[in-house]
């Protein structure tokens, strides 16, 4: 359970990734062939990314660090992979490294909420609210409903001083979880 708790509501199911993602670069005539990125790599890359989150999700966090790193050897814009990857760091409380692989898979597919909660939260750990609160601004436009996304806002708000902020965050996060028990003490300690 190394990841339960540092990851704030963040999962390693991202299968529905992939279809919308920005096309990989094109392999150009002056490249070596060493750097093209063929089907058969894309296609072993995400066997690999999927056997990292099986993995992950049965607690062999080793194992699963090793299958996100092979899946990014055959393709290193396998958003799956760097994703995992920045999970089990983060888990591991190697926030810099979780936020470079976030930041990654945020710049691959930037209307997906879930690697700008990573980020954030890592941007938490780290003392940085202003950084977390900027992702998670983001995040919550790009999915109104991502309750962890508001429950993080909450918290990077609270840390600014930002007390109307954070509880509006918290409101929400009640709005969709009445029952979020963290969402209540944040509420009570700001004053909404």
């Amino acid at each position: 359970m190394i990841l339960g708790l540092p990851l704030a509501g963040c999962s390693f199911d991202l299968g529905s990734w992939g279809s919308d993602d920005k096309p990989k670069p094109a392999a150009t005539a002056d490249k070596p062939a060493a750097d093209t990125i063929t089907p058969q790599d894309i296609n072993s890359a995400r066997d690999h990314a999927t056997r990292g989150q099986v993995l992950a999700h049965s607690g062999k966090v080793d194992e699963a660090q090793a299958e996100f790193e092979q899946a990014l050897t055959s393709d290193p814009y396998n958003i799956q992979a760097l994703y995992g990857r920045g999970l089990i760091y983060q888990g591991r409380g190697q926030h810099q490294q979780a936020i470079d692989d976030f930041t990654a898979a945020s710049g691959l597919s930037p209307q997906k909420a879930e690697p700008l909660v990573g980020r954030a939260t890592s941007y938490l750990a780290l003392d940085k609210a202003k950084q977390a609160a900027t992702d998670l601004d983001e995040a919550v436009q790009a999915d109104p409903n991502n309750v962890a996304a508001w429950s993080a806002r909450g918290q990077a708000y609270e840390r600014l001083g930002d007390k109307a902020k954070a509880a509006a965050s918290y409101n929400r996060v009640l709005a969709l979880r009445p029952n979020d028990g963290n969402a209540r003490s944040g509420l009570a300690r700001t004053g909404g």
